[in-house]
């Protein structure tokens, strides 16, 4: 059964519709855990949630293939969740398993899975964009109809590599979708306070792009938006730049401080705005789901996580004779003098 969705003018069937209220639930649970194991000590290192968030990676990876491919920033954890890593590799990485999906090597900001499309997640602002793009480049010769999709924040857009990617993107009509989470903030400063033209979707459209500036807490909006530009990539149509405005609900990185630089009636307001209860009054006003279904999808999601968490604790360390592994080359000889 079809829905036409009157927040956002989209058709999409029950299934999927629970499918977008189940995994931005798996994110938010996901994440809940990882911040109290990081309050616990078990987390070595940085640890930046996505609270707040989970309407885009849920809604853009929602159209994508295990043969498209995305790239991510040091808030990515929503990204490989949505992109297919499971729960427990993502934890399991965090706490430096050797079961983790980089094997316990790379730790909250370099998340690989290349096996689903996970091409790394990186603390270094704006390389996401780049890689996306070359990965386009990329699909554009082998005449394949996959898709690139790069994810950053707003700090990226002062980046160099927007700028670059974006023109490379565009003058080669590449498969990339390019997602912007703007949710205001770069660490602690203020977006609005380094740029004169606050509208990232302004700043891609100079180029040419085809920019979009969404609701980044309307699920059901970006659902369409990336819909449009995933179809319009896999046929030739070119590049598209979504803007999600957003806001993230928690600190910067686990441990910091989370105030000084807004105010508290800020974050509450944006709490009012939380995608995921909005999505399930949503589902209950439109009769699409009973509030029986949904709680067992709360409950389903709940004993996936703590499952996860177990799995992780459980889990071995890495073996310290292998930790020159994956570093240099194997199989290749230099060529002969």
């Amino acid at each position: 059964m079809a829905v036409e969705t009157a927040q956002a003018g989209v058709r999409a069937s029950k299934e999927q519709l629970l499918g977008l209220y189940r995994q931005m639930l798996e994110i938010r649970r996901c994440e809940e855990q990882l911040a109290r194991l990081h309050q616990t000590g078990l987390i070595p290192g940085a640890c930046h949630t996505y609270v707040g968030e989970e309407a885009i990676a849920t809604a853009v990876c929602a159209h994508l293939r295990e043969s498209d491919t995305v790239m991510s920033t040091h808030r990515g954890h929503g990204h490989a969740l949505a992109k297919g890593v499971p729960p427990r590799e993502l934890i399991a990485e965090l706490l430096g398993k050797v079961t983790g999906c980089s094997h316990g090597r790379g730790g909250s900001m370099h998340l690989f899975k290349p096996e689903v499309g996970m091409l790394g997640t990186s603390g270094i602002v704006g390389p996401s964009i780049l890689m996306a793009a070359g990965a386009g480049y990329t699909y554009m010769l082998k005449q394949s109809d996959q898709v690139a999709v790069a994810f950053f924040g707003d700090g990226a857009t002062n980046n160099g590599a927007f700028h670059e990617g974006l023109n490379l993107a565009t003058v080669w009509d590449l498969p990339v979708l390019f997602v912007c989470e703007n949710n205001q903030y770069a660490t602690e400063v203020a977006y609005s306070s380094v740029t004169k033209q606050p509208s990232v979707a302004t700043k891609g459209g100079s180029y040419g792009i085809n920019a979009v500036a969404l609701d980044g807490n309307d699920v059901l909006a970006i659902y369409q938006a990336a819909g449009e530009a995933v179809r319009r990539a896999r046929t030739g149509g070119g590049p598209t730049l979504l803007e999600c405005k957003t806001y993230r609900t928690r600190p910067h990185s686990e441990g910091m401080r989370d105030a000084g630089y807004r105010t508290q009636e800020e974050v509450e307001t944006w709490r009012a705005r939380d995608p995921i209860p909005r999505l399930r009054a949503y589902l209950l006003a439109e009769g699409i789901a009973s509030e029986d279904e949904l709680a067992g999808i709360d409950r389903a999601v709940q004993e996936l996580i703590a499952a996860a968490v177990e799995f992780a604790r459980e889990s071995p360390w890495p073996d310290a004779a292998t930790a020159t592994d994956h570093v240099f080359s194997e199989g290749l000889r230099s060529h002969d003098a």
